[in-house]
């Protein structure tokens, strides 16, 4: 009897993973948020810019994220913003909001809102400014995950937090029911490989970084949540697409292609140039809040001739 129970429990535990919810393959758009010139933020567009995403086959609409400027959000702004997107999007694809924060309790509340608003899932990104331990950080997602009981994605990128998920922390994680996948932001490749290593099916793993698409879909990735989305979703829908389809070298060929723009979209901090890129596109999208303020003029004709390159303009 003594030997049965430790099977049973990885029975269990193998079981509660098979219903795991994997919430979208392909490329989900880290969307901008769109403002007035007083600063409020400009639903008319949002609507417009959530239409245009579906229209050219985005795969996911993920609100309030890093893109989003979901810092500088109030909280009726943070819920407002989610209940926009899944009203518009009308269950024509899914919607992911952003619900992280350095404090636990605050991302536990805006989880529940999440789920209470109607969206697919949560992305949650690590504490930062608090930089808490690794143990500190298992604790503080399976919180989260707990109380939202929606499938929630890790979102780990150390270079605006100071904090990197340890894959022992993925393997670990990787264990809750509501953890279903990880945003990686790291930049690390190997780092990559060793979690998918590690975790294998039990953690789905999607790129943070548009210039790493196809190596992540290399080592078992299933998608991006994209900046380049906001201006090429179709393209960037393709790059995965052409990928699962085993059209290897073409989803390679269609990424290489798009590296100037991609580079360009981060020649300052995000999402300054994809906001300007959407001005210069026909979008109101608006200035950033501060304190992220205008790109110079010498960046934005780098960001424009970026843009002539893709056909964008």
């Amino acid at each position: 009897m003594g030997r049965e129970q430790p099977f049973l429990t990885l029975i269990a535990q193998k079981l509660l993973l098979m219903m795991k919810k994997r919430i979208f393959t392909g490329a989900g758009v880290a969307i901008a948020t769109p403002m007035l010139p007083d600063g409020s933020i400009h639903w008319d567009e949002l609507g417009r810019m959530i239409d245009w995403q579906i229209e050219n086959h985005t795969d996911c609409i993920v609100i309030c994220g890093t893109t989003g400027e979901s810092a500088t959000m109030t909280d009726q702004e943070h819920i407002d913003s989610i209940r926009f997107a899944v009203e518009h999007a009308a269950g024509r694809i899914p919607v992911v909001a952003g619900a992280g924060s350095n404090d636990t309790r605050y991302a536990v509340e805006m989880a529940k809102e999440a789920k209470n608003l109607g969206a697919d899932g949560i992305l949650v990104v690590t504490p930062y400014y608090n930089k808490c331990s690794q143990t500190g950080l298992a604790k503080h997602f399976e919180m989260i995950a707990d109380a939202a009981e929606l499938p929630m994605i890790l979102y780990n990128v150390p270079s605006r937090t100071g904090v990197n998920i340890s894959v022992d922390t993925y393997k670990y994680l990787s264990g809750h029911k509501n953890i279903v996948a990880a945003k990686e932001a790291s930049g690390n490749i190997s780092q990559v490989a060793d979690l998918r290593a590690a975790c294998g099916d039990d953690l789905d793993v999607y790129s943070g970084n548009d210039d790493q698409i196809v190596p992540l879909l290399s080592l078992g990735g299933i998608g991006v949540i994209s900046v380049l989305s906001n201006v090429m979703p179709r393209q960037t829908h393709d790059i995965c697409q052409l990928y699962f389809d085993g059209k290897v070298k073409e989803s390679a060929a269609l990424q290489l292609s798009l590296m100037p723009l991609i580079h360009a979209l981060f020649i300052d901090v995000n999402p300054i140039p994809v906001k300007e890129a959407l001005n210069i596109m026909g979008f109101a999208a608006g200035e950033c809040r501060m304190p992220l303020c205008a790109m110079s003029e010498a960046h934005r004709n780098t960001l424009k001739v970026a843009m002539q390159g893709a056909g964008l303009i």
